[in-house]
């Protein structure tokens, strides 16, 4: 009697094991066959007709005579300044520790900071504020921002001690040193032969150790900036 009852405790669950495998069969094979009776029941996609489309001419496009007609167009001249033509004064001033030249045909008046630049609500950084001078209003531009402004410092603007007046134009340039007048000739200026990261900068002049402001330009980017700002605003 004791030899059996090692198989009647075994066989029990023997069975109970074998039964559960037989639901978990019977489990995936019902989950099969709902499976398969669902897309029989959906709805049969109609078939398409598959219909020919002619494709069209390509257009004869006349490449070659396009490529003589750009080339024989002539490139527009650069117009250069007169100044840059024969030799010409600069004046040389100072702005966070660079010096910078400007031609002195480009330049108005030579303002000291004497009181405080009056700030606008609502305008860029680059622009400090309104100086009131002689001739009327001046804007006063933040020159440290566009010639440098991988190094500019907002502590800056505590030592600025001049603004110059540009010929042709309402703003000014705030800078913290005025030096003196140069001749030079043109060629002591390394002049620059393409636009580059820094369209303000003319050249170089070695014997100076300065750079040479090209007004001009930077008048471009003060326009293109004034404007993108005020897109920005309005935006």
């Amino acid at each position: 009697m004791n030899d059996s009852l090692p198989v009647q405790h075994y066989v029990p669950e023997q069975t109970i094991q074998s039964y559960l495998d037989a639901l978990l069969q019977d489990a995936a094979a019902e989950l099969a066959l709902a499976e398969a009776e669902q897309m029989e029941a959906l709805p049969t996609a109609p078939v398409l007709e598959v219909v020919s489309v002619k494709e069209p001419e390509p257009v004869q496009v006349q490449v070659e005579e396009t490529v003589e007609a750009l080339i024989e167009q002539p490139a527009p001249p650069v117009a250069v300044p007169a100044w840059r033509e024969q030799p010409f004064e600069a004046l040389l001033f100072d702005v966070g520790g660079l010096t910078l030249a400007v031609p002195l045909v480009s330049l108005g008046t030579i303002h000291a900071l004497e009181g405080s630049i009056t700030p606008l609500f609502g305008q860029p950084d680059w622009f400090l504020g309104i100086l009131p001078t002689q001739a009327g209003n001046l804007k006063v531009l933040d020159t440290a921002r566009w010639v440098m402004p991988e190094r500019y410092r907002p502590e800056l603007r505590d030592d600025l001690r001049f603004v110059i007046s540009v010929q042709g134009y309402d703003w000014g340039m705030a800078v913290h040193g005025v030096s003196q007048s140069i001749r030079l000739d043109p060629a002591q200026v390394k002049w620059r032969s393409g636009q580059g990261k820094r369209p303000w900068l003319a050249g170089t002049v070695i014997d100076h150790m300065c750079a040479l402001l090209d007004v001009e330009a930077l008048a471009q980017l003060i326009a293109a900036g004034a404007g993108k700002d005020a897109s920005a605003r309005l935006g």
